[in-house]
């Protein structure tokens, strides 16, 4: 079995934590044996707060720039760059300059926690 879908044909659902945060699922875990793929944007002026995941996120940054943290690490991310975030590991984002961040985000197929720190 495949999958083809339009990226602009899926809602974007606004999440609670954050500001200006709206994530689309691209692939559930229902349809991926493995994995979950997301597209997250953050507005630009907008931030997803410090907090902790119980599995590992892997991250392909389609547009905009942000200052991300993980760990006790801070860094600028922008279109291109390649995160891999370690289970467990406090972890935020915050926009920079005046375009929206975007980026694809992959996760295990497995229950996770989201802990704010």
């Amino acid at each position: 079995m495949f999958i083809h879908k339009k990226i602009d044909a899926l809602e974007a659902m606004p999440q609670k934590a954050g500001k200006g945060v709206a994530m689309k699922m691209l692939l559930s875990p229902e349809e991926s044996p493995n994995f979950a793929m997301r597209n997250f944007t953050i507005e630009a002026g907008g931030h997803m707060p410090l907090h902790t995941n119980i599995i590992e996120h892997e991250q392909y940054v389609l547009s905009g720039r942000a200052k991300v943290i993980i760990g006790d690490t801070s860094f600028e991310a922008r279109a291109g760059d390649i995160l891999l975030i370690p289970a467990n590991i406090p972890h935020a984002y915050e926009t920079l300059g005046d375009e929206t961040y975007s980026f694809l985000c992959l996760v295990p197929k497995a229950e996770d926690c989201i802990t704010l720190v």
